[in-house]
């Protein structure tokens, strides 16, 4: 199998090495208990997809430069609040097969947590001293908060439909990798007018990280941490079984999709809904319109990236996301 991130991290090896390191002294506290809690949020840190993203566009653009790895540093902290704040009011009680920090504390504690990692995020973007970094990260942390409580109300809803689907994780994870692709430009010199092409390159690889994310909630892997049909539990209705609703149109159906967002549908139900998309189709549109996305993707790769080594790159970042497992 292709080593995807070995690809990946070449232009920027010493880099994120630099990053990791800034990464880890902003996430250290004299206190106890926020150590011990930082310690597990630094552990659990993962691929580091989206600072790699912030410091590729850097150099596709100029270079790498103290500016871009305090942004990249500033991005990844308020994702991580994000995610702290999400796990509590999602009830959730694991964030990629480990439990969350308001399962290991409580809601109070995670909470006040959340804003002291939002708070270092600030300071880290402060550093710069680029206003249009400070504002996108502004607006970012303004437009996950959009998604989030779009997701929430429409819940209540009782349209099932793409376009709401869409119109979500287009201020979730599309907006966060858009966000990087900008800001990564931005960093190494780019005129604000003159980063669209990259900010569109960021929105396409979001929706397929997140589309890749939630065809995962129709199968059963240890390796992602979440059993099948999560998404589901929480009142979510993703790509695959809203595709596989309104084509195959059964009111049965549709009854049991309405009982996953009123919150009252049972572990056999949301399995007979998995079966149901399944059959139906859902999975492979997913993956379908996957490859489109991937296709518009590859287009800003050939007409905006110039070095070889960051076309390489940039191109198994692609490639990653799509073809991911975990």
């Amino acid at each position: 199998m292709t080593d995807y991130l070995s690809i990946i991290k070449k232009p920027i090896e010493s880099e994120l090495g630099q990053f990791i390191s800034l990464f880890n002294s902003s996430l250290t506290h004299e206190d106890k208990l926020q150590e011990e809690i930082f310690a597990r949020i630094r552990n659990r840190a993962g691929k580091r997809m989206r600072p790699m993203l912030i410091m590729l566009m850097a150099r596709n653009y100029g270079a790498v430069n103290d500016a871009t790895l305090h942004a990249a540093v500033g991005l990844e902290l308020l994702h991580t609040a994000s995610l702290v704040h999400d796990d509590v009011v999602d009830e959730s009680r694991e964030r990629r097969g480990q439990a969350s920090v308001n399962a290991l504390y409580d809601n109070k504690v995670a909470v006040l947590v959340g804003d002291y990692i939002l708070s270092t995020a600030l300071l880290h973007v402060s550093i710069t001293h680029n206003e249009l970094i400070v504002r996108y990260l502004a607006e970012l942390g303004r437009t996950l908060s959009d998604g989030e409580i779009l997701q929430l109300t429409s819940i209540g809803e009782s349209e099932i439909s793409e376009e709401t689907y869409y119109k979500i994780i287009s201020r979730k994870t599309a907006a966060l990798f858009e966000a990087c692709c900008a800001i990564g430009a931005i960093s190494a010199g780019m005129p604000e007018e003159r980063v669209g092409e990259a900010k569109r390159f960021g929105q396409t690889l979001g929706i397929i990280f997140q589309i890749r994310d939630d065809i995962f909630d129709y199968y059963d892997s240890p390796e992602i941490g979440k059993p099948t049909g999560n998404d589901m539990a929480e009142g979510k209705l993703t790509l695959p079984v809203i595709y596989a609703l309104n084509s195959a149109g059964y009111d049965s159906m549709f009854k049991l999709a309405r009982k996953v967002k009123d919150g009252t549908v049972n572990q056999d139900e949301i399995a007979c809904l998995v079966d149901f998309t399944k059959a139906h189709g859902g999975i492979e549109y997913a993956e379908r319109r996957m490859e489109e996305l991937h296709d518009e993707a590859q287009r800003f790769i050939r007409d905006e990236v110039s070095d070889e080594e960051l076309k390489r790159s940039l191109t198994a970042y692609l490639d990653f996301v799509i073809k991911r497992n975990i």
